[in-house]
């Protein structure tokens, strides 16, 4: 992080800064927005836990504001284990590592099944070219095959051939109920729609113009880019692929790459601002001398 900052400040201490010439007041929202996006993707991800297992909200939302830091530098894929590792050492954490990968496997199929009708509405966009079309087709397929295993996977885990082992056995309990995996689905959703909404505000400001079909593009290439299975950098291959989309759609590179790169600095300083504030809280309550009992 502090190489990072250092070539940070080298860099736009000879260019410009691409919120330079946003609006301060629709980059403020926007920054609120990804703020209540990292919330939102946190209580989703705590409804895919047993009420046994749940960490608290704050621990999920401080893992997944790891994960947006360690993917500006490590491999994609890397921002999982970051997460596991962040939410595992949250003190009272109840989950055991086996649980928290569990999780983050339903947290996967939840987000293709939410990506699913954005990219659906996105394929439909005028601008999207034929490439772009199938590459969108090919998100939403995925959403519906994602679908179809979570609805499957309450049973199949009952199955008497599931039960038969030791790891069946173990995952039966924790397996998803349909309910629970409705209400992930549903904050999850909320999630990329609020994200959609700071993305269609950025886009506007910083003069690429307000619209929402192309926000949606911008977000079903970023979130595309995420699912694979290895990249460079996770941070950088999205960036490279929301920005390859707005310039497939007619945007001059010049005006997509700036954008690109401001969502995701924006999404990395929101989960590095929520990380932060979790380490200050619990440093905080650490320091908080425990009250005395009473004398009864």
């Amino acid at each position: 992080m502090v190489g990072l900052a250092v070539l940070a400040v080298r860099h736009f201490a000879t260019s410009s800064w691409p919120f330079a010439s946003g609006d301060p007041g629709l980059l403020a929202a926007a920054g609120l927005l990804f703020l209540l996006a990292q919330a939102l993707k946190a209580y989703g991800w705590g409804r895919l836990f047993t009420p046994d297992d749940r960490p608290k909200v704050l621990a999920l939302a401080a893992g997944n504001g790891g994960a947006a830091l360690i993917g500006v530098v490590l491999p994609g894929r890397f921002d999982d284990a970051m997460r596991v590792a962040v939410v595992r050492r949250y003190p009272g954490c109840p989950a055991g590592v086996r649980a928290l990968c569990l999780s983050l496997v339903m947290l996967g199929l939840i987000d293709s099944v939410a990506l699913a009708p954005l990219a659906l509405a996105a394929a439909l966009f005028p601008g999207a070219g034929m490439a772009m079309r199938a590459a969108l087709a090919v998100v939403a397929a995925a959403g519906v095959a994602a679908a179809a295993l979570i609805l499957a996977l309450p049973r199949l885990s009952a199955s008497s051939q599931a039960l038969r082992f030791r790891a069946g056995r173990w995952l039966n309990p924790r397996t998803t109920s349909w309910r629970a995996a409705s209400q992930a689905w549903a904050l999850v959703s909320a999630c990329w729609l609020v994200r959609a909404a700071a993305v269609f505000l950025l886009l506007g400001t910083l003069g690429v113009g307000f619209s929402f079909p192309l926000a949606l593009l911008f977000l079903s290439a970023s979130a595309a880019a995420a699912a694979l299975p290895i990249g460079p950098a996770g941070a950088a291959t999205q960036v490279g692929a929301s920005g390859a989309a707005l310039i497939a759609s007619g945007v001059r590179a010049s005006q997509a790459l700036p954008v690109a790169v401001s969502v995701g600095a924006l999404g990395v300083f929101s989960g590095a601002a929520i990380l932060l504030f979790a380490v200050a809280w619990r440093t905080a309550l650490s320091l908080v001398p425990p009250r005395a009992g009473g004398d009864g």
